[in-house]
C-alpha cells in the first residue's frame, strides 16, 4: 500500500471521527428533526389515505349507480318482451350487458381500494404508535441529559467550592490567631496597670480577709445573733501586724 493511499485512508478515518463527533454532540437535535420528518411523512400519508377514501366512495357510488341503471333497464326489457317487442328488448339487453361488464371491471378495483385503505390505516396507526414511543423515549433522554449536565456542573462547582472552603478555613484560623494575640495583649496590659496602681495587691488582701473595712460573713452572722439590747461586738478593721523592732537609744558621752 502506497503512502498516498494511507494518507487517503487516514483522511477518511479523521473525517469519519469528526462527523461522528458532530453527530454525537448534536444527537438530540438530530432526533428532534427525525421526529419532525416522521410527523411530516405521517401527515402526507394521512392526506393520501383521505384521497383514497374519497376515490373509493366515488367508485362505490358509481358502481351503485350502474347497478341501479341495470335494474331499471331489466324492468324495461321485461316490459318490451311483455308487449312482444323483442327487438327493443334485445337493445335493452345489450345495454344491460355493457353495464354489467362495467360493473364487473370496477368491482375488483373497489375491492383493491378497500384493501389498500385498510393496509394504509394499519400502517399509519403503527407508525404513529412508533413515533409516540420514540418521542417519549427522547423526552426521557433529554431529561437524563439535563440531569447529567447539572451533575457535571455541580461536580465542577463543588471542586471550586471545596477550594474556597479550604481558603475560608485558613482565613478564619488566621483571624482567630490574631484575635487571641490581641486578647493576650489586652490582658497583659491590664495586669501591668493593676500592678502600677496597686489594685492587684488590694485584691490579694481582700481575698485574705485583711483588707481594711472588710467584713466577713462570719462577722455579720455573729452580729445578727447578738441578743437585743446588748451592744453588738465592735468589729475592728484588721490591722497589719508589724513586728516590734528595737529602737536604738543614743547615749550621751560624759
Amino acid at each position: 500500500m502506497s503512502i498516498f493511499t494511507k494518507l487517503i485512508t487516514l483522511f477518511r478515518g479523521a473525517s469519519y471521527e469528526a462527523g461522528a463527533a458532530v453527530v454525537d454532540a448534536n444527537a438530540l437535535r438530530i432526533l428532534d428533526q427525525e421526529i419532525r420528518d416522521a410527523d411530516n411523512a405521517l401527515g402526507r400519508a394521512r392526506d393520501d389515505l383521505a384521497t383514497l377514501v374519497a376515490k373509493r366512495r366515488m367508485l362505490e357510488k358509481e358502481i351503485q349507480g350502474l347497478k341501479d341503471q341495470s335494474a331499471r333497464y331489466e324492468g324495461s326489457a321485461r316490459a318490451a318482451l311483455a308487449k312482444g317487442d323483442e327487438g327493443l328488448a334485445r337493445e335493452v339487453a345489450v345495454r344491460i350487458a355493457d353495464l354489467e361488464t362495467d360493473i364487473g371491471v370496477k368491482t375488483p378495483q373497489l375491492a383493491d381500494m378497500r384493501t389498500a385503505e385498510e393496509r394504509l390505516h394499519q400502517t399509519i396507526a403503527q407508525t404513529q404508535q412508533k413515533v409516540e414511543n420514540l418521542r417519549r423515549e427522547i423526552d426521557v433522554v433529554k431529561v437524563n441529559d439535563s440531569v447529567q449536565r447539572a451533575q457535571a456542573s455541580v461536580a465542577s462547582r463543588g471542586g471550586s467550592a471545596q477550594a474556597s472552603l479550604g481558603s475560608a478555613a485558613d482565613s478564619l484560623k488566621r483571624i482567630k490567631e490574631r484575635q487571641a494575640i490581641a486578647d493576650e495583649k489586652f490582658r497583659a496590659a491590664g495586669e501591668l496597670e493593676d500592678k502600677r496602681t496597686g489594685a492587684d495587691l488590694d485584691a490579694k488582701l481582700a481575698a485574705a480577709g485583711i483588707l481594711p473595712g472588710h467584713q466577713s460573713a462570719d462577722d455579720i452572722l455573729a452580729r445578727l445573733k447578738a441578743p437585743a439590747g446588748e451592744p453588738m461586738p465592735q468589729l475592728e478593721a484588721p490591722r497589719l501586724q508589724l513586728e516590734a523592732q528595737p529602737v536604738p537609744v543614743e547615749r550621751k558621752e560624759s
